[in-house]
């Protein structure tokens, strides 16, 4: 998810890296450990990404996967449930930090730790998804045209987070291109501030894609009102905080688009960035 970015997840407004692998032959660097890890590392964060994004997906329109009741009471549900998304949220955002990073450094070769990124977070959205409780109180139940409506918001949400990726071009789903460029003996280059496709109306359209496919849910009950209510606060604090990491790497560029385009909600439709 995935993603998601150096605080909420992976999605930002530019490309940091393209993947330059135009030489084909296998770096003669490598140890031979990391020979033999390299692939199983891509296979493993491969699936644990794309299934945790799959179930997490269906969750969000509004499917249940919970693989047991725990017997909780009212308030003992949404305490559980407020507890599996702040571990989500310290996990997905704790591990990007620079300090965990520079520790991590230590025992984990940097080209792997995209992909251990993308483990890791698969794993505890699995968690997540399978392990809701769900409340019997339900809040608001849409039926017939407005639930079509509201799936359809859904579905419109999904294909504008696959324009964002697109446009970014480089966008590393699972957090694979540094191995894979490491195995080329290929050179992975710093990209610059790249604004086109939905980035030009919005500066982080995959949150805020994200936002509406939380949302568009057509049941809501206690348990999604505190889901949404949680993620909503943890994108928005994300996405202020990187916001200053992108001033401090782009500076007058950055602050130019900010003035221009809107953060969150693109109410500037008429307005596209040039």
């Amino acid at each position: 998810m995935m993603v998601f970015d150096k605080y909420v997840g992976q999605s930002t407004v530019f490309a940091y890296i393209r993947n330059n692998c135009d030489l084909p032959y296998l770096n003669p660097l490598m140890t031979n450990p990391e020979k033999f890890v390299a692939y199983p590392v891509l296979v493993i964060a491969s699936i644990l990404g794309g299934s945790s994004l799959l179930l997490f997906g269906m969750f969000l329109f509004g499917y249940s996967f919970t693989v047991a009741e725990l017997g909780f009471g009212r308030a003992g549900v949404l305490t559980w449930d407020a507890f599996l998304c702040l571990l989500f949220f310290f996990q997905h955002s704790a591990m990007v930090r620079k300090g965990f990073r520079q520790r991590l450094d230590l025992v984990v070769p940097p080209h792997f730790q995209g992909a251990l990124y993308t483990a890791a977070s698969g794993v505890v959205l699995i968690v997540l998804v399978l392990f809701w409780q769900n409340s019997e109180q339900a809040i608001v139940s849409f039926q017939g045209a407005s639930r079509w409506m509201a799936q359809g918001v859904f579905f419109a949400s999904l294909a504008g987070m696959m324009w964002g990726m697109y446009a970014l071009h480089s966008f590393d789903v699972f957090g694979n291109q540094k191995i894979l460029a490491h195995i080329r003996a290929a050179h992975v280059r710093d990209m610059p501030l790249a604004i086109q496709g939905p980035y030009r109306w919005v500066r982080h359209p995959l949150y805020f894609f994200t936002l509406l496919a939380i949302w568009s849910c057509p049941d809501l009950t206690v348990d999604r009102l505190l889901f949404n209510v949680l993620f909503t606060i943890w994108i928005v604090i994300g996405t202020l905080l990187e916001e200053r990491d992108l001033v401090a790497e782009f500076q007058e560029t950055y602050l130019d688009y900010q003035r221009r385009v809107p953060m969150l909600i693109p109410w500037k439709l008429h307005k596209p960035y040039y």
